[in-house]
């Protein structure tokens, strides 16, 4: 057993987290057989994410604020402080704080056999794919 030491928090590459979002590393994998991955991540009041996905699929478990989660057909919906969203391994997606306040969620995903290729990361979303119309 051991305590990890805690890990900075740093700000997000503006090239794939327009606005200001924060993360905070919680799990890493120690051994070449681990492959979890968890994060705290933080988002200003309409920051958002690039388009992207990922292999093995994502859990984001919202913490704070109203998130908006949007894929490629267009369905956007809104996800509340205790909800958790799955996305399917290869879903294209976008995650985003709502406009009026900060927005939390931890972030679980597995690595990829290749962990170069856990996360592919797209163009940035449009206004437009932001606003669509939140369907919960």
């Amino acid at each position: 057993m051991q305590i990890q030491p805690q890990k900075p928090t740093s700000l997000n590459p503006e090239e794939q987290f327009p606005g200001q979002v924060w993360v905070d590393p919680i799990v890493a994998p120690q051994t070449d057989d681990q492959r979890v991955t968890v994060a705290k991540v933080r988002f200003a009041p309409g920051a958002r994410t690039a388009w992207h996905h990922h292999a093995r699929g994502q859990f984001l478990h919202v913490t704070e604020g109203i998130a908006r989660f949007g894929t490629r057909d267009g369905h956007v919906v809104d996800v509340h402080p205790g909800q958790t969203i799955s996305i399917a391994p290869g879903e294209e997606h976008f995650h985003a704080a709502s406009q009026g306040s900060f927005m939390e969620h931890i972030a679980i995903l597995e690595a990829a056999d290749d962990p170069s290729q856990t996360t592919t990361w797209l163009e940035q979303i449009t206004d437009d794919d932001y606003n669509g119309t939140p369907t919960a």
